[in-house]
């Protein structure tokens, strides 16, 4: 270009730097904008050799692309420059605009910094603005600031160029030329960059959506054939505990359809009892064990445990609930504990569990804090009823006990003795076997069994639901019943002594045995053993007192 006089220039010159510019712009990918912008510098500017210094993500700039040499593109491309060095470049020589042109007069002091750089041959200038072998000439290149200056932006690379083909420095218009192209590579390179990084963003995008893809198959696989239930239910809101989706698995153990299940909660399905224990394990998360209601009206024992799916945005959205059928654990759990709480002959509680329901209806009732002031004050007086203090005078032993000393109990009490006063209380009926010693030793062990096991029959059968037949061991049998008057009580009595005299078939024969009740009341303050003492020696009073052959098996 600078062979043309200026400032007259060639049509076929602005073509070819307008093919330059088109090149470098219709490049596919960042590495073809490059070379092409070296490449346009060689072919419509006029100059022997370009190089393209990009900067890189350190901020040293590296030899991205180079033009009209080989050997000095094999030597340099690839190799990098100190941001530091390359500052110092820009800001010494003179300023063409901006272009930066260093003269070999100043650019001697370069020659051992670390940037890339190439060494040509060639005569010494022969006159003014004769291109001496060691000039050097730069184009920085920005990226397009808000305006579109051309300096206003970051800089993100410079253009090298050197040995102009016509032998001189550029004048005006080759200078502008330079400075346009610099200006319009800076556009390319920066729009090849955004499509480069456009690119590889979707190519993240796609496999993102890909790993997400398979991930969602694998859960839905896992979630569909898992071999225990599986639901999904929403969590917060009006419609929280909502079912949204359930596998096979689930729909089998509760018989119910899935098309179905999506118009329950899990608060609609579950036991009433175990109601607490689901809204806490929904509101926490993790691990709980209750009863979910099947299609037919039964309940089926599970293990739930929920996991909380929280969205980034909004928070925890949805609940993951893994249902495993435990039935059978907890029916062999239930099952070991009524063996450790009744007896293992006649199914009745025995003495551990007669024991744990007494004391559970009893309380012992904690001494006053008014009566321990009464105490202290007789300990040191001698006296406690009244103490004077400034001509006033309290009757601690009178004062009522503090209110609430006893919240929700019911206090069991007993009824006057010797009489029905009407006072309902718990009863303790205390049942020794008159005789049952003597079927053990003339007829064997098993028909001493058999006789135990009608007996418990009879006694279970004459009581009202609610009330308590207890083993205590070997031929004694406790009975509870609560809300007995004194009178009532002992009608009890002589109508389970009457069934119990009733024959009993044992090993092929009718054999008879008598009972003797104690009649003992339960009350707070007492111990469950004080209980069954007092019970236990009305019963022998009662014994002695009734004529021995009356006491005897038949």
């Amino acid at each position: 270009m600078e062979t043309d006089s200026e400032p007259y220039v060639r049509l076929a010159s602005l073509r070819q730097l307008h093919q330059a510019m088109a090149d470098m712009n219709k490049a596919r990918s960042l590495a073809d904008t490059l070379q092409a912008v070296a490449d346009g510098v060689v072919r419509a500017l006029g100059y022997e050799l370009a190089c393209v210094n990009l900067v890189g993500p350190d901020g040293d700039l590296v030899v991205a692309a180079f033009a009209g040499n080989q050997a000095a593109e094999a030597l340099i491309t690839g190799r990098s420059g100190s941001r530091a060095s390359w500052d110092r470049r820009l800001n010494m020589g003179e300023q063409w605009g901006d272009l930066i042109f260093i003269p070999h007069t100043e650019g001697w002091v370069l020659d051992d910094d670390d940037v890339p750089q190439w060494y040509t041959d060639g005569p010494a200038p022969r006159f003014e603005d004769e291109w001496h072998p060691s000039d050097r000439l730069f184009a920085p290149m920005y990226a397009p600031g808000p305006q579109g200056g051309g300096s206003s932006g970051e800089l993100i690379g410079v253009l090298s160029v050197d040995r102009p083909r016509n032998g001189r420095r550029p004048g005006a218009w080759g200078r502008e030329a330079l400075q346009m192209y610099a200006f319009q590579a800076a556009i390319a390179i920066s729009n090849a960059r955004l499509r480069s990084n456009m690119q590889r963003a979707l190519v993240r995008l796609e496999r993102d959506q890909q790993a997400l893809r398979a991930s969602e198959e694998s859960f839905r696989q896992a979630f569909e054939y898992a071999p225990s239930g599986m639901a999904i239910a929403e969590m917060g809101g009006d419609q929280h505990g909502r079912i949204l989706r359930t596998n096979d698995a689930l729909c089998r153990l509760l018989g119910r359809r899935a098309s179905a299940m999506r118009r329950y909660a899990f608060s609609d399905l579950v036991h009433p009892e175990d109601i607490g224990t689901l809204l806490r394990t929904s509101a926490e998360g993790g691990r709980a064990e209750l009863r979910l209601g099947r299609r037919d009206g039964t309940y089926v024992w599970v293990s739930l445990r929920n996991s909380v799916v929280a969205d980034a945005a909004d928070g925890p959205r949805f609940l993951l609930t893994h249902v495993e059928d435990i039935e059978e654990r907890k029916r062999r759990e239930f099952q070991l504990a009524h063996r450790a709480s009744h007896d293992s002959l006649t199914g009745l509680p025995n003495s551990a569990e007669l024991r744990s329901r007494l004391a559970a209806r009893l309380c012992q009732r904690p001494q006053s804090s008014h009566a321990a002031v009464a105490d202290a004050m007789d300990a040191a007086y001698g006296h406690s009823a009244v103490f004077d203090s400034g001509g006033h005078t309290f009757d601690f032993s009178a004062a009522p006990e503090p209110y609430g000393a006893f919240d929700h109990h019911v206090h069991a009490v007993a009824p006057a003795d010797g009489r029905d006063d009407g006072t309902k209380g718990l009863a303790v009926l205390f049942c020794d076997l008159d005789g049952f010693k003597s079927i053990n030793d003339r007829f064997g062990h098993n028909a001493g069994d058999a006789v135990l096991i009608e007996v418990a029959r009879r006694l279970s059968g004459g009581v009202r639901d609610g009330d308590t037949v207890a083993r205590l061991g070997g031929d004694e049998f406790v009975i509870l019943a609560n809300g007995l008057g004194r009178a009532d009580a002992e009608d009890l009595a002589v109508r389970l002594r009457n069934e119990i005299i009733q024959p009993i078939r044992a090993e092929g024969r009718a054999v008879r045995v008598g009972a003797s009740f104690g009649i003992g009341w339960a009350h707070c303050g007492m111990t469950a053993d004080e209980v069954l003492k007092s019970a236990d020696e009305r019963m022998y009073v009662e014994k002695r007192s009734r004529p021995k052959q009356h006491r005897r098996a038949g």
